[in-house]
């Protein structure tokens, strides 16, 4: 079993034990959880903001590259629960990121002159 696949069946055992099953869910369960897990996202990116030193006007802020750590990790918790709700296993998610990185290298050989999402709808 490879690190992707643990950490797959580590994030299922979390959810599960918390009351989310992931599985089989109807289109308004699915609905429901890409909210919540996206909304969570974007909380745990805020606090990953926090951590760094972005107002230029205050003099007293340190980076916090500790928890600039924890809140990464916190965003996987729930990327990968995310990638759980839509059906996706720890395979999907690597060949998707595999081709969908064939497609960014593709655009950045192209000079990415023109907004084409046709190029990934392939993944």
């Amino acid at each position: 079993m490879d690190k992707l696949d643990t950490i797959f069946e580590m994030q299922d055992t979390l959810n599960q034990r918390i009351g989310v099953v992931t599985e089989n869910l109807s289109e308004e369960e699915k609905t429901k959880w890409v909210l919540n897990y996206t909304r969570a996202m974007q909380q745990e990116i805020a606090e990953l903001i926090d951590s760094v030193p972005w107002k230029w006007w205050a003099k007293y802020q340190e980076f916090d590259e500790q928890n600039a750590k924890v809140e990464i990790i916190d965003l996987f918790h729930f990327l990968i629960s995310l990638a759980q709700v839509m059906g996706m296993t720890p395979d999907d998610v690597y060949n998707a990121y595999v081709k969908k990185n064939q497609v960014n290298h593709n655009r950045q050989e192209s000079g990415y002159k023109d907004k084409d999402e046709s190029d990934s709808r392939h993944i």
